[in-house]
């Protein structure tokens, strides 16, 4: 492509992006940019969407696909990776969807589109004490940025998640092998995910609810164990790594109420091969309860649901950004006394923060504790929003 052309195309990209982002934050009543990324998930604009009501049937490889009738979706892949001789790194890569509108353009031109879409990606270097992370933004026309289901393929431009040889598991429920390519001039990422454990329906079999109100929820689930080797590239050096990644998909219309400000969420994997999903939804007024929910997947993949009342997260202290001002929490301790657990969880590196159009503190994460009386290690991923 010539350099004309694809500074039309980003040009066009980045304004529909910036147009979603405006009418978020105008809706939410204030000159707030970094608030969109809840204010996207907001109960507003959402006429001719559809809305998760009631719990479905997820069917693979159909639903690892777009569904355009929802206003958002995401497919968010993040990892713990480390080399042969301990040096540490994590990752993320995350494809946003956002529908601008209910229905697809009249229009049959290549051009016309009512989808947009934004990519993050990040490698967190624990031994360097760096965080490297990058955004883009397309529309989903032209082949700029799409996911297709079969063969899985999700890319914008040349960040790319597509399906490896064996792709489909045979005799494991939603089970991918992938291959991932993504950086930038800093960073680098290209690995092989295989899937060890079949998908984990959160909530009510899929239905994961974000408050009380009907509608202001999500489907969701988890692929929670992926085996990962390949190499990352940080400060023009390339590292040869293996370690476990997680891959999140999630659609929604409204899911968040306009009383919640934000939410901590966790993906722990743990020593003894089980999983862990926790969210909490913060109330904006401290005087409200705070609307949280998990899943615990056993070492067989089966899932539990875990509802207000089974676990406790309790902030331990705190981290202020020297680039943004922002105070976010720096260390959890959790707790599921039903199987007696309990969890410290610590970021691998304290700045991990995306400070882009979206920002937030997404980042690597080490858990310990003990469980039933023994001590459990684990690893994984947190991500905070709303602090600013």
């Amino acid at each position: 492509m010539n350099r004309p052309l694809r500074s039309l195309y980003r040009w066009t990209a980045l304004t529909a992006a910036l147009f979603i982002i405006a009418c978020a934050d105008r809706d939410a009543g204030g000159a707030q940019p970094a608030q969109s990324v809840v204010g996207t998930l907001s109960p507003v604009n959402t006429d001719g969407f559809r809305k998760a009501l009631a719990p479905a049937a997820f069917t693979f490889p159909r639903d690892h696909g777009t569904h355009p009738e929802f206003k958002t979706e995401w497919w968010y892949f993040t990892g713990n990776l480390g080399t042969a001789d301990g040096r540490r790194f994590g990752y993320q890569l995350t494809l946003f969807r956002v529908a601008v509108t209910p229905a697809p353009p009249a229009s049959a031109s290549a051009w016309a589109t009512n989808q947009t879409y934004m990519a993050h990606f990040a490698v967190t270097d624990v031994a360097g004490d760096e965080f490297y992370y990058d955004e883009r933004f397309a529309r989903g026309a032209l082949g700029l940025a799409g996911v297709r289901a079969a063969p899985f393929r999700a890319w914008l431009e040349d960040w790319r998640v597509s399906a490896a040889t064996g792709a489909a598991v045979r005799g494991c429920d939603g089970c991918l092998n992938l291959r991932i390519s993504a950086g930038n001039d800093a960073a680098a990422v290209a690995l092989f995910l295989t899937s060890t454990k079949p998908a984990a329906r959160h909530g009510d079999n899929g239905l994961s609810q974000k408050s009380a109100t009907p509608g202001n929820a999500s489907y969701y689930y988890s692929l929670t164990r992926l085996a990962t080797e390949g190499t990352i590239e940080v400060d023009g050096q390339t590292h040869a790594v293996t370690g476990q990644s997680w891959f999140d998909h999630e659609w929604s219309t409204s899911a968040l109420e306009d009383a919640q400000a934000g939410w901590d969420w966790f993906s722990l994997q743990l020593s003894g091969q089980a999983e862990l999903m926790l969210f909490r939804l913060r109330a904006r007024d401290p005087a409200d309860a705070d609307f949280v929910s998990g899943s615990y997947v056993a070492p067989d993949g089966r899932v539990s649901r875990l509802r207000p009342g089974d676990f406790a997260i309790e902030v331990l202290n705190s981290w202020t950004s020297p680039a943004t001002g922002v105070a976010y929490p720096g260390q959890w301790r959790i707790r599921i006394p039903r199987r007696r657990l309990v969890l410290d969880v610590t970021p691998l590196i304290r700045r991990q923060e995306l400070n882009s159009a979206f920002r937030y503190w997404e980042g690597a994460v080490s858990a310990t504790g003990r469980h039933r009386e023994r001590p459990i290690s684990g690893a994984g991923y947190v991500e905070l929003t709303g602090y600013h």
